[in-house]
């Protein structure tokens, strides 16, 4: 319970990080914003695994908001359409 915790909580700090990173303005709220971070979070985080580092380095930290910022304009790409 408490790793879950821990993960909505990194993915809200992700996702903002994410949000003031890309341009436009999003509407997204609290949930979605913990929704998209996770996801990025997630994947900067197998590729930092896949490069041989730890989650807990600065790198990982930068791939988790980069993946984030992908998740994002992966999202609001699908909103145009």
């Amino acid at each position: 319970m408490s790793s879950l915790i821990v993960w909505c909580v990194y993915g809200l700090l992700v996702g903002t990080i994410a949000k003031s990173i890309v341009p436009g303005e999003e509407n997204f709220g609290f949930w979605k914003t913990i929704a998209l971070g996770v996801a990025g979070s997630y994947a900067g985080g197998i590729i930092t695994y896949l490069l041989g580092m730890t989650p807990l380095q600065p790198a990982g930290l930068f791939m988790g908001v980069a993946g984030a910022v992908a998740s994002l304009v992966f999202y609001k790409k699908l909103l145009e359409k």
